[in-house]
């Protein structure tokens, strides 16, 4: 019997390793496929546009190996994790993702987030609009700074 997938979002951030952490912990207790989604896109400009050393195929290659080389570190390859990068805006990326999911998992801040933020705006627009149960990991005290362990 085919089980609805675990979605968890990845940005690369200590957050998001701790949420993947929690993600595939949660998984295997439960024995549901986890789904480690990166989003992508193409920062956009009114007016002057600046020049961006990266193509639209370089910031999407960059992002697959962002999203490989955390899962990797994270919680390493014979952990099952399905890897997917999808273009758009964050939270409206993992709100689709969250119509198939059985749980939709994220850390409190990502690397867009303001010092002293308690929960980063990804994570704001996701609690008001998933379409399946929401799980926000809290980094716990002494997670803050380097990578997270390998399981």
């Amino acid at each position: 019997m085919a089980t609805n997938p675990v979605v968890v979002g990845v940005d690369g951030s200590e957050d998001s390793r701790i949420a993947l952490e929690w993600a595939v912990e949660y998984g295997r207790r439960y024995e549901a496929p986890v789904e480690a989604v990166a989003v992508w896109s193409v920062p956009y400009s009114f007016g002057y546009m600046p020049p961006y050393a990266e193509s639209r195929a370089e910031v999407k290659e960059n992002a697959r190996k962002m999203l490989d080389e955390t899962v990797q570190e994270t919680v390493g390859g014979d952990a099952g994790v399905i890897q997917r990068i999808e273009h758009g805006p964050p939270a409206e990326v993992l709100v689709a993702a969250s119509g198939s999911a059985q749980l939709l998992v994220l850390g409190t801040r990502g690397h867009g987030a303001f010092a002293g933020m308690l929960l980063g705006s990804v994570s704001q627009h996701c609690v008001a609009h998933s379409k399946c149960p929401f799980v926000v990991v809290p980094n716990p005290e002494g997670r803050s700074k380097g990578k997270a362990k390998k399981k």
